[in-house]
């Protein structure tokens, strides 16, 4: 992810020195702070995670994170618990400090007000309202600063976010199961399940951390998916449903709303009937025309969505991917042939004639999953 702008603004000698200097605590606080932003995991939208830690004599004295937006900042939480020892200590974060009142008081204040003598960043935030900002007043105000400590795995934890400040749209991933010769289904449509419980268990986490899951129709005609996280007390996404006409059951598993809440996105005036059954069960209808991928994420933005999980099948995958509203792939590949010359595959035709064309994730790693392989890349950026 490129820098933002506004990175100037931070003294470069101190940018380049940063990640010589990080020692191991340094490291190892920055590891923690992050363990803690997670505990957040898909209840911060529009905000991101953070987590804060205050260390004295080598001791951790406080520690904090953001449980979402209007509540107060990590470093807020993190000051509270460390009292009067915080004058003198150094507070980790893993992202700049704000330095602008939004729905809280800048943290940059918060932190000079409470007498710490050093502050390290993990990165700078993105957002103009703060970008540079809030390490600018720190130095003001005489406190030293380090910034860039474990930096990658600080804007791997905010990827989300730094994409919805640079594009405006919510961070889209494309999750799919497929069999070694490339099938999400059988010829019959039948896919239960591809995969391993290991790798179920890891959608069920990944459904957890994001704000919203996109399905289209055929899946709830042919699957009657939950799209929950399946665990207690574990953040279900907003399960969205894209569907022109409505051309859907009337009985599954998506209209019962008691533990998750569900969207469906259609054209205007599609079966006024349908409508109307789903209001009464409770599932909210909303109706864009065109129903694209990029209409839907336009919207979602504007709902303060971060990041969105598209669990679709090919045709609506093929359609996100060619207006750009998935940046990342999750792809699970089990260790089956089904065969068939019919049978689905994870993503449909983008009109691309030549292998040259093909389009080449970046930054790809692999691992194994139980019985399966996970693959996880990237699209190439967007132009900004």
């Amino acid at each position: 992810m490129e820098n933002s702008p506004l990175d100037a603004q931070i003294d470069s000698d101190q940018m380049l020195s940063a990640s010589f200097l990080g020692t191991p605590l340094d490291r190892a606080m920055m590891q923690r702070c992050i363990e803690l932003a997670r505990r957040a995991l898909g209840r911060t939208a529009p905000n991101p995670l953070v987590g804060a830690v205050i260390v004295k004599d080598g001791q951790i004295i406080g520690e904090g994170f953001h449980p979402g937006a209007g509540n107060p900042h990590a470093e807020v939480f993190a000051l509270r618990e460390a009292g009067d020892l915080a004058v003198g200590a150094t507070i980790y974060v893993n992202l700049e400090p704000c330095n602008h009142y939004g729905r809280t008081p800048p943290c940059s204040e918060a932190l000079v007000a409470a007498g710490v003598a050093k502050v390290v960043v993990g990165m700078v935030d993105p957002d103009p309202r703060v970008s540079g900002g809030g390490i600018a007043r720190l130095q003001q105000a005489g406190i030293e600063v380090v910034v860039g400590v474990e930096e990658e795995a600080c804007r791997q934890l905010n990827e989300a976010f730094i994409h919805r400040i640079l594009y405006q749209r919510p961070f889209g991933i494309l999750k799919y199961a497929m069999t070694l010769d490339g099938k999400i289904a059988t010829t019959t449509g039948h896919s239960a399940w591809i995969t391993s419980p290991d790798a179920r268990h890891i959608v069920h986490q990944l459904r957890a951390a994001c704000d919203a899951v996109i399905v289209g129709g055929n899946t709830v005609r042919l699957d009657n998916p939950k799209l929950t996280s399946h665990q207690t007390y574990t953040h279900n996404p907003l399960r969205v449903v894209m569907s022109r006409n409505l051309d859907l059951p009337t009985d599954a598993y998506l209209w019962e709303t008691t533990d998750a809440p569900t969207l469906v996105l259609t054209e205007a005036n599609s079966s006024p009937y349908f409508q109307q059954m789903l209001l009464k069960k409770n599932v909210e209808v909303v109706e864009l025309t065109p129903l694209t991928p990029t209409k839907v994420m336009e919207y979602l933005y504007q709902r303060n969505l971060l990041s969105v999980l598209w669990e679709c099948g090919g045709t609506l995958a093929a359609s996100a991917i060619a207006q750009a509203a998935v940046q990342k792939v999750l792809a699970f590949i089990a260790p089956k042939i089904v065969g068939g010359k019919t049978a689905p595959s994870p993503v449909g035709d983008l009109g691309l004639a030549m292998m040259t064309d093909a389009i080449t994730l970046e930054r790809v790693t692999w691992r194994p999953v139980g019985s399966d392989c996970m693959l996880e890349g990237y699209l190439p950026p967007l132009p900004r």
